[in-house]
This record gives C-alpha cells, structure tokens and sequence, in this order.
C-alpha cells in the first residue's frame, strides 16, 4: 500500500486591516487557542503561535493534501467571525487582504518557534514594517511596495 510521508513547515504573518491594534491580551488569550482548534480541524497543527495587537505570526506543520491559500481562508474567515462576535459584537474586526508564508527546514523549525513565542520581546526593538520587509528580503521575494500591508500608521 502506498503512502504520502511529508514534512511541510511554513510560517504565516496575518495583519490586522489598517493595522489597527485591535487584539489586546483578552482577545489574544481567546483567539490563540481558537486558531489552533481551526488548523487542528483542517488537519495541520500549530507549532507556535504569538498574537500581536496588529499582527500575527503561526508556525504550522503543514497537511499535504493542504494548501497555505485554503488554509488561510478559512483561519482568517473564522478566526474573523469568532472575534467579531465575542470581542465585537459590531462586526469591526477583520484582517488584512493577503498573508506573508515561508516555508523552513526541520533545522530552522526550533528558531523559528522561538522568534515567534518571543514576539512582545523582539518588537520592543524593531516594528512590525521592519520585521515584515526584512523576512520579504532574506527570503529573496520580489515585492512591491504599494502591495504591501497597509503601514500608513506607522512612524
């Protein structure tokens, strides 16, 4: 009997619409374990997870019958609803058109967990806009700037 054995390991960065820095700590506290439970049912599974008030980073093990496209639609679409009926109840939470992935070795999995569990840390010395260029940079993607996520807020 033949079988598919994989290892697929991507990180994902959602940002908050207009960058607004909706998701304080009560909101991070729901909606961590309620992303994990979404992933969890499409069959993928979070490694690491880190809510920032305007932006979020996931490290998923990847299902082979999955794609990062799918798996964002419904983690946005869902993870939106559940905000927006728990936290506000008129509707003004969504995230950003789009997403950043990027896809590690089994090697770089361990750094790249820890980076993201020690996010209230590192962007204590660096802005999200630095953050996101500079993974766009050293994973040699070709970007423009008018696509990017919407910086207008920040300094």
């Amino acid at each position: 009997m033949a079988n598919t054995y994989s290892k697929i390991l991507l990180h994902f960065v959602l940002a908050v619409k207009r960058r607004r820095r909706l998701i304080s700590d009560s909101i991070k506290e729901g909606i961590e374990p309620y992303i994990c439970n979404i992933v969890k049912h499409e069959k993928c599974l979070v490694i690491a997870i880190y809510c920032n008030p305007d932006h979020t980073h996931i490290l998923v093990r990847m299902s082979p019958d999955k794609s990062p496209s799918d798996l964002m639609r419904v983690v946005k679409s869902e993870s939106t609803k559940f905000i927006n009926k728990k936290f506000f109840p008129t509707n003004h939470f969504s995230w950003q058109i789009g997403f950043a992935t990027f896809s590690l070795r089994e090697n770089e999995s361990h750094i790249v967990r820890k980076y993201i569990l020690n996010q209230k840390e590192h962007h204590s010395k660096k802005s999200f806009k630095a953050e996101y260029v500079g993974f766009l940079k050293e994973n040699e993607i070709e970007y423009d700037d008018k696509y990017l996520f919407d910086f207008d807020d920040e300094k």
